[in-house]
């Protein structure tokens, strides 16, 4: 009995010592649990290596598109503000704020600012006196050939407009509107038939029908109707229009240097001779003045330009 119960002792030792033995080794039962832990630690480090590098492409990108977008602006400021900055130096021999001054009392500079000016907000108030008549006829009336006028309004932008300003400034010769305010006005307001008439006709189609119908039946006239329920509705659309025309008109280049110049110079036009005949120090500070009017604008609209209101314009219905 005795001799028993000392084996079963022993062999109870030896089996302890055994699974201790393998416990340490990493083999036996208890190796499952440790060996899982062992493979989960593996791939969890490779999934935070992997998460960990697709973050660095991630910001890597978004840093070159920063680079890409802010890149000429910050060189655009960063030259405003220096008396010289050439290469190889890394920083800028000195700064100044002559160059601002050489601007402002630039008499060609300034009657340029001063076109643009007063062509771009005339711009957009002739255009919309054409095209949103156009526009809500577009969206309110079936007639024929709707959709073919539409289209037809894309192909302003199907060609390119160096070819057509050179026609148009064979027929403006003809009708004595070379370098005059009234050919050039025609040139602006052409470059902006397709944002006023495509967005606005957008806008008027996303008034509810059911509301200009109940105005009716309440008592109001069809002006009354217009200018209460569809008009105030319609305006996010409309004004998104309005600064996709202005910036288009602030920016026109080719057709205005065609028709106008040399008597009548605008800021993008004067960019021309600005490269060859000032410093690039006054053509950096005159390139900040003419992004100002565009950057101010988008930012004041940017959110009816993100809701969808610009999108919305270029659909066919």
């Amino acid at each position: 009995m005795t001799s028993a119960t000392e084996s079963t002792v022993e062999h109870t030792a030896k089996y302890s010592a055994g699974h201790a033995a393998q416990s340490r080794l990493g083999y036996g039962h208890g190796s499952t649990g440790n060996s899982d832990k062992g493979l989960g630690t593996k791939f969890g480090l490779g999934s935070a290596t992997h998460g960990m590098v697709t973050s660095a492409v991630k910001w890597s990108v978004v840093c070159l598109a920063v680079l890409f977008i802010f890149g000429p602006f910050l060189w655009l400021v960063a030259h405003a503000f220096v008396t010289s900055w050439t290469y190889p130096n890394l920083w800028p021999d000195g700064f100044t704020m002559r160059w601002w001054s050489v601007v402002f009392s630039d008499e060609q500079l300034q009657a340029s600012i001063g076109n643009s000016l007063f062509l771009a907000p005339m711009t957009v108030l002739v255009s919309s006196v054409i095209c949103l008549p156009a526009a809500y006829a577009f969206s309110r009336f079936n007639f024929p050939g709707r959709r073919i006028f539409q289209v037809s309004l894309l192909a302003v932008n199907a060609f390119p407009k160096m070819g057509l300003y050179v026609a148009m400034a064979a027929i403006f010769y003809g009708l004595h509107l070379m370098e005059t305010v009234a050919g050039i006005m025609i040139v602006h307001v052409i470059s902006t038939l397709v944002n006023m008439t495509w967005i606005p006709a957008a806008a008027f189609s996303s008034v509810p029908r059911a509301l200009e119908e109940a105005a009716s039946d309440a008592g109001a006239g069809k002006f009354r109707v217009f200018w209460s329920i569809t008009l105030p509705i319609a305006a996010p659309g409309i004004l998104v229009a309005m600064v996709m025309s202005f910036l288009a008109s602030f920016d026109e280049s080719q057709g205005t240097y065609l028709i106008g110049a040399p008597k009548y110079m605008t800021m993008p036009t004067q960019m021309y001779s600005m490269v060859l005949n000032y410093p690039q120090q006054v053509s950096a500070v005159f390139a900040l003045i003419l992004a100002i009017p565009s950057v101010a604008l988008l930012l004041i609209c940017r959110k009816y330009i993100m809701g969808g209101r610009l999108a919305e314009g270029f659909q066919i219905r």
